[in-house]
């Protein structure tokens, strides 16, 4: 099994680019501050990382296609996977921003892997048809951050996750629905839709 390795980096101007996105963002971090919590974010990632890539793929049933992932860290931004990218803004924990890390790379694994996953889509929104685009997507991506939770950092971890959420109507949705179905079961019907 390859893991990616992945490459916390800064570029000036990507950041400036969402420095200007956010105009009016008081406390914008600084290069410096954002450089120094890049070595913060990457000395977080290290304690566990490798482990939830390879937990990741298992749990997916998907390989993972790269060899190296760039992560660039930046003041602001809404977070996102490709260009996989993390915020430093706020006075969020640094395990918070490992799980943003690793919300973004659930994405990410399901983009490398789309000739694979075209029968899980189909599935899925047929079966959620009622439920918004942004909750459908992120129903596989919650119920496989939810095993990754509750195998390596508790149900505590897991609820503060869902109470940041619980104000992005569509997140807090998804959420829910792989509570109620259980991450477990959604995860099997997803790797049985795999195409091998």
């Amino acid at each position: 099994m390859s893991i990616p390795r992945i490459e916390f980096c800064y570029s000036w101007v990507y950041d400036n680019h969402w420095r200007e996105f956010y105009p009016n963002c008081e406390g914008y971090p600084s290069s410096e501050k954002i450089e120094k919590n890049l070595l913060r974010i990457k000395t977080e990632w290290q304690k566990c990382g490798d482990e939830i890539l390879k937990e990741l793929e298992k749990i997916s049933g998907l390989k993972w296609r790269d060899k190296t992932i760039p992560c660039y860290v930046v003041g602001k931004c809404i977070p996102f996977s490709s260009p996989l990218t993390i915020m430093v803004y706020g006075d969020y924990p640094l395990d918070y921003v490992a799980d943003v890390l690793t919300h973004e790379l659930v994405h990410r694994l399901l983009i490398q892997n789309e000739t694979q996953t075209g029968n899980i889509w189909k599935y899925l929104f047929r079966k959620y048809k009622k439920e918004e685009f942004n909750t459908i997507i992120h129903i596989p991506v919650h119920a496989i951050h939810c095993h990754i939770f509750m195998k390596y950092f508790g149900e505590e971890r897991l609820k503060r996750e869902m109470e940041i959420m619980k104000d992005l109507p569509d997140y807090k949705r998804s959420w829910n629905i792989v509570m109620e179905e259980g991450a477990e079961k959604i995860m099997e019907e997803f790797r049985v839709r795999i195409k091998v």
